[in-house]
């Protein structure tokens, strides 16, 4: 091997020893990080992806400190910067802007009660954050949900302690109003799992390798999330040998937010999923794995559907 090769060598063996070390760092903020990025986002799996895009642009930005920044409240600014950037790219960003919040004066006697505050956030679907304006979600998720005091709010979102308050407020108000609303009386539509997800299911818990990967694209791309990325039949296949060497699991097809996943349960007597994996498709082959197995946390706040055994 020439020395250009060793130096290179050297180097990614060094930037992947300082990425395990971050991800050691920051893992007791993660599943927090995940929790308002969900709620900011309104779906679990698109939560994860800005708690990855969160965790790549604080890791780019740490080497340009002399000393490591407040960890929580730096990690949640560029969490909620990061939301709103998804939430520009998905057009799902309402009209009104962060700012917006200053309209309201400071009035505590307006404010609900933080207890019961506290229990509305915590019971509100996931969707019903998307009805308040980013400012508004920022503060009630991080008051209400992770007890942030107003002062960290302030520092988090880069707002006024007055615009805080203010955000607070509006955003329970209609966060109550929201919950208050007559639920619907009709009952779920029937829904039947597709042949494809069903076969893969069937043979991954048979421990039909070659069955399994028969049914991968030639250009199949694996992200087995916070670990590694592969792509290309040959290079995914070996990811299987992970659950070839584990017993105990099996997969079940599901649902979450209306997209078909498949649920891991993680041995016969598991009353719900420890994770989840989300396949896309191509003609009936699977273009894409994007497993969720070292990030559990993504299950805490995620409304999974079972499919009846067998379906």
């Amino acid at each position: 091997m020439d020395s250009s090769a060793t130096d290179a060598a050297g180097v990614i063996s060094a930037l992947e020893e300082g990425r395990r070390q971050f991800l050691a760092l920051v893992a007791h903020v993660r599943p927090d990080l995940h929790r308002y990025c969900t709620r900011m986002t309104g779906s679990v799996a698109d939560g994860e992806d800005v708690v990855q895009d969160t965790l790549a642009r604080a890791y780019y930005e740490l080497s340009e400190f002399k000393e490591l920044p407040p960890l929580r409240p730096w990690l949640f600014r560029i969490a909620h910067n990061r939301a709103i950037d998804h939430l520009r790219r998905e057009a799902y960003r309402r009209s009104e802007p962060l700012d917006a919040a200053l309209e309201i004066a400071d009035d505590r006697g307006r404010e609900p009660d933080s207890a019961l505050a506290r229990r509305q956030a915590v019971n509100a679907a996931i969707s019903c954050f998307l009805e308040l304006a980013p400012a508004q979600r920022g503060c009630v998720i991080l008051k209400d949900l992770l007890d942030h005091s107003l002062e960290e709010i302030a520092a988090e979102l880069d707002l006024s302690l007055p615009a805080v308050k203010a955000a607070l407020h509006r955003g329970r108000t209609l966060l109550r109003t929201l919950a208050s609303a007559p639920a619907s009386t009709a009952g779920p539509s029937p829904r039947a799992v597709s042949p494809a997800l069903a076969q893969y299911a069937s043979l991954f818990n048979a421990h039909d390798w070659d069955g399994v990967r028969a049914m991968l694209a030639d250009d199949v791309r694996l992200d087995l999330v916070s670990r590694r990325k592969a792509a290309g039949r040959r290079e995914v296949g070996v990811y299987f040998g992970n659950y070839d060497r584990t017993e105990g699991w099996r997969l079940q097809p599901a649902w979450l937010d209306d997209r078909e996943v498949l649920a891991v349960m993680s041995d016969p007597l598991a009353e719900g999923p420890a994770y989840f994996i989300e396949l896309t498709w191509s003609a009936d082959r699977v273009a894409s794995i994007r497993d969720f197995r070292y990030v559990g946390y993504i299950v805490q706040d995620a409304a999974i559907e079972l499919a009846p055994a067998g379906a």
